[in-house]
């Protein structure tokens, strides 16, 4: 009987042992696959911010070039401008 027991207590401590091993390797392996997770994060956070860096660029330049139309634009009114008083003035002559 006191051999039984002593085998049971054996198997016992062994299954304890066995159980924590096993709950080990499922928090190495969730602690593996969070750090995989947050590097993935990283690297997806580094890639927004590099598009939004280029989109603030993009939108630089699409604001200049928007400008330099404005400015044509009233270069060509005013040269308008210019020939139809040069067209009126001859008329009136």
């Amino acid at each position: 009987m006191k051999k039984l027991l002593s085998v049971l207590g054996i198997l016992a401590i062994g299954g304890v042992v066995a159980a924590g091993c096993s709950s080990q390797s499922q928090i190495d392996q969730a602690t593996s696959q969070a750090e995989g997770s947050a590097q993935q994060a990283a690297t997806a956070s580094t890639n927004a911010q590099n598009s939004a860096n280029a989109a603030a660029g993009s939108a630089k330049n699409a604001q200049d070039a928007a400008a330099g139309a404005q400015d044509s634009v009233k270069r060509a009114n005013d040269a308008v401008a210019r020939l139809e008083a040069e067209f009126a003035s001859s008329v009136t002559k």
